[in-house]
């Protein structure tokens, strides 16, 4: 019951709150025909005593001052004087534009959210800007809403309202660095992309492209949307004007990439791995494939041996920790130091090029410091890529003019009895077999090490060769070949991270046999002890167990 009385006599005061605020009113308009102008504006509902105070008595009192927007609008008239409007005022320019430039009249002003209001943007954006509202107004988003299709972007949309800043400045939404959240709002918009027919993976493939991936990092020149789509004047890619037709890429690509030719065109510029084209589905599916399989044997192959050394000892075996009587060398100076060279500068490669994929990981920060004009991560990745073509060199040389490097290394020659041992290997270490197959001084494991280096290296300097000197490339191929060559390096990469990770670790750290670490890339010299099986060719890295 008191709730209800409550009711009652909130409404009734409202009631003749209204019922005063419209007899004030009227008074108002005996004399000001300005108040009449209000039905059905946004001001609607105010009371002019609300702006106009301090007329109350008549005549009113002189030199009273003008209402001020900013005692309501408080969060607009903030954002208005930090913005390039309101600072054009505070230094004295007349000619900048005030609330009731682009609102009208306080008496006139129309509500913001109104589709009239919005259509009118452009248009009052262009009293001041009458260029750019013309280049507006041909494009594909001036189109639209010109055809009334009022979720098409107008000038606020993508400056912003009232906090209008700078292009230059770093917290414009259409800064560079901010490009991509701006045009996001409508095209990552699934709903959006649906009703106007466009596709909805641009922020995606922007996303894990190289621009993308620059721009995470904090890359300030990179190319962002406005770069190739343009600014105002953005059109369809089927229109000859367009600066993203097949015909005119040349010349917006060249702003960035000199030279960039005819070819440039030929395949599609948002990428999506494994669904722009047959090369790219084949080479994400041979890899998929490839990764687990390979990756997936070593897991296997590496654990099996693992636990039947571990159980073998804890039984009384012996453990292999003598160097041979014969104090046979490993690896020779050369290769120790070629070794040493191979392994910095991978461990190197992998750290920065990963980074640029996860450039916001913890691990990858220390990277992007100073991205912006150092380009630091950048130019680590390439010095070591430089190493390791050094390191290739130093191999090739040792293979042609050093004779005992050379018959060392013929040795590690593939022979087709390397693929039963390894098979017979994988069942041994799963307890299928139970006997270890006689292997060669130079097992199917190290070639397996060997010739994946080899093969990786090649992959690599070749296709990052093409990335590095991208200019040069695509004046003579096309894109879609810069665009197979970085999917080939990223997996590439990833491949031989595992395997390193995997494999070699395993053989040199983790192995019983040489835990903690094989030192032969120190020494020369390796703890793991070799037992004749009768074949000076075939020696065995595991001594057979008690009872065997």
């Amino acid at each position: 019951m008191k709730s209800l009385f409550r009711l009652v006599l909130v409404s009734l005061a409202a009631l003749f709150a209204a019922a005063a605020q419209n007899q004030a009113n009227e008074v108002c308009a005996g004399c000001h025909d300005k108040g009449q102008k209000m039905a059905g504006t946004a001001h609607a509902a105010l009371a002019c005593s609300q702006c106009h105070q301090k007329h109350e008595d008549y005549p009113h009192p002189a030199n009273i001052a003008k209402p001020v927007c900013g005692s309501c609008h408080e969060k607009a008239s903030s954002d208005y004087k930090q913005g390039v409007h309101g600072q054009a005022v505070a230094k004295g320019n007349a000619g900048a534009p005030e609330c009731s430039t682009c609102h009208g009249s306080a008496h006139e002003v129309q509500n913001p959210q109104a589709a009239a209001f919005r259509k009118s943007i452009p248009d009052t954006c262009g009293m001041c800007h009458s260029d750019i509202s013309d280049q507006y107004k041909g494009s594909i988003h001036g189109k639209a809403v010109s055809r009334g299709e009022l979720n098409a972007a107008v000038c606020t949309d993508c400056h912003g309202e009232h906090l209008i800043l700078d292009k230059k400045n770093s917290s414009s939404p259409v800064a560079s660095r901010n490009q991509r959240e701006t045009c996001g709002q409508c095209h990552g918009n699934v709903i959006l992309a649906r009703r106007f027919g466009m596709p909805a993976d641009r922020l995606t493939t922007f996303d894990s492209s190289f621009h993308g991936l620059a721009a995470k990092g904090g890359a300030q020149t990179v190319a962002g949307c406005a770069s190739c789509h343009g600014i105002h004047n953005i059109l369809p890619s089927s229109d000859p004007k367009s600066a993203v037709n097949p015909k005119n890429l040349p010349k917006t690509c060249g702003q960035c990439h000199p030279g960039a030719g005819t070819r440039f065109a030929l395949g599609p510029i948002h990428v999506v791995d494994g669904r722009s084209g047959p090369a790219m589905e084949w080479v994400r599916s041979f890899y998929l494939f490839t990764i687990p399989f390979t990756i997936g044997f070593m897991l296997l192959h590496n654990l099996g041996d693992w636990i039947r050394k571990v159980v073998r000892y804890y039984r009384g075996g012996p453990m292999s920790r003598a160097v041979t009587p014969s104090g046979e060398i490993r690896m020779y100076p050369f290769e120790r130091l070629s070794h040493a060279l191979l392994a910095s500068s991978f461990i190197v490669l992998a750290w920065t090029g990963i980074a640029l994929k996860y450039p916001d990981q913890w691990w990858a920060s220390p990277l992007m410091l100073g991205e912006s004009t150092l380009h630091l991560r950048r130019n680590v990745h390439r010095i070591a890529a430089v190493v390791m073509m050094i390191v290739s060199l130093m191999h090739l040389y040792s293979l042609i003019f050093m004779k005992r490097l050379r018959a060392h290394w013929l040795e590690m020659l593939p022979k087709f009895q390397d693929l039963p041992d390894a098979v017979n290997g994988l069942l041994y270490n799963l307890g299928l077999k139970d006997k270890k197959p006689a292997l060669p001084h130079h097992s199917y494991v190290e070639k397996a090490e060997y010739w994946a280096v080899v093969w990786g290296t090649i992959v690599m300097v070749i296709t990052g060769g093409m990335l590095w000197l991208n200019n040069w490339t695509l004046q003579f191929l096309p894109k879609w070949v810069i665009d197979l060559a970085t999917s080939v390096h990223w997996y590439e990469a990833v491949l031989a991270s595992l395997a390193i990770l995997v494999w070699h670790f395993y053989s040199v750290m983790f192995d019983p046999d040489v835990y903690p670490l094989d030192t032969a890339w120190l020494t020369g010299k390796s703890p793991r002890r070799r037992e004749s099986h009768g074949d000076s060719k075939h020696e065995d890295a595991e001594a057979p167990s008690h009872g065997d």
